[in-house]
């Protein structure tokens, strides 16, 4: 059902940047499994230098498992799921598709100005960067205020200058005791 759409898309992208396409081309004929649970999607790469769906079932040469919570780890970026991936199979077909994946970008600027025109798609573009900021601006601002909240309004955390003038205390009891310790050892007959 979305493996038509996911072929569309990664062929989109590879179209785009004509390095992947140059790069894929030795590896004609060879398959890749990507399995994210509790889907997966099985492409062969194409003589045009495109992923293809296979026409047979025949075994891949690459199998790459992804961790469920792949979704919720793009955010952090293509090099945090690729690190999670677990790789079975066809080590340089697999290093090229990790080379291939990490490096391509979607021009969605390019893409949109086709649709509504150069101007609209860089505006478009703008104000969705600025907003992906703010949110991350916010998320920051809310996590820093809640920290602050339950260190010191609620306090359920201990202020990091509380804990750090703890520990040094704790150190320099202990230091104190030891030598109190030794002094007792000498009168001790």
């Amino acid at each position: 059902m979305l493996q038509a759409p996911l072929l569309a898309g990664l062929n989109h992208l590879l179209q785009g940047s004509g390095w992947a396409s140059a790069r894929l081309a030795p590896f004609v004929g060879r398959r890749a499994r990507f399995e994210l649970p509790p889907f997966h999607l099985e492409l062969c790469v194409a003589p045009n230098g495109l992923f293809a769906l296979p026409a047979d079932e025949a075994a891949p040469d690459v199998v790459i498992s992804l961790p469920a919570e792949t979704p919720f780890l793009l955010p952090q970026g293509i090099d945090k799921v690729v690190s999670l991936a677990h790789v079975a199979g066809n080590a340089e077909f697999a290093t090229e598709l990790s080379f291939i994946f990490r490096r391509l970008n979607w021009d969605v600027e390019e893409d949109l100005s086709a649709v509504v025109g150069d101007i609209a798609a860089r505006r478009l573009v703008r104000g969705a960067q600025q907003l992906v900021g703010w949110q991350k601006q916010a998320a920051t601002r809310f996590a820093e205020n809640l920290a602050e909240y339950l260190a010191y309004e609620n306090p359920l955390l201990v202020p990091d200058g509380d804990f750090i003038a703890l520990r040094e205390g704790i150190g320099r009891f202990g230091a104190e005791l030891a030598e109190v310790e030794a002094r007792l050892a000498k009168l001790a007959p």
